[in-house]
């Protein structure tokens, strides 16, 4: 089973880019903490992952993640082989994203964080978690109060 469940900080604006058919690809980076802190130093180290977003995910993203914003990511581990520019052979490692989320309000988002957020792409209403997906359900424009429960 190859499945990766991570959370942390962009570490720059998500990179929308289009390959030649067309299909929607976006790359950014996530600054993730680990869970223990450095016996030397008594910090936190951190992990900085390369993630790839396709298709729907890769808009999605584009549109609605900014740097310095938390984002939970699920995805797979992929390896690629490739040769650089003076012809050795080299090793990367990414996550290919299949569903990002926000984890964390538009309200602390701007408020608690320290992170300037006024640079927000777009504002989805209420600062409610979306998966990738999106929703047929709509937000009730007014409480009728007659709601079951």
């Amino acid at each position: 089973m190859n499945q990766v469940v991570l959370m942390g900080r962009l570490t720059r604006d998500p990179e929308l880019r289009h390959t030649q058919g067309g299909t929607a690809v976006s790359s950014f980076t996530l600054a993730v903490d680990r869970g223990y802190t450095s016996k030397d130093s008594g910090e936190r180290q951190t992990d900085f992952i390369d993630i790839v977003a396709w298709r729907n995910t890769a808009e999605f993203v584009s549109k609605y993640f900014v740097k310095g914003q938390m984002a939970a990511v699920i995805g797979r581990l992929q390896i690629r082989d490739w040769t650089d520019k003076e012809g050795n052979k080299r090793r990367s490692a990414e996550v290919i994203a299949e569903n990002v989320y926000f984890t964390e309000s538009k309200k602390s988002r701007e408020g608690d964080t320290g992170y300037n957020f006024s640079q927000q792409k777009s504002d989805l209403p209420g600062g409610y978690q979306t998966p990738v997906q999106g929703s047929d359900f709509a937000e009730l424009e007014d409480d009728d109060g007659d709601l079951p429960f």
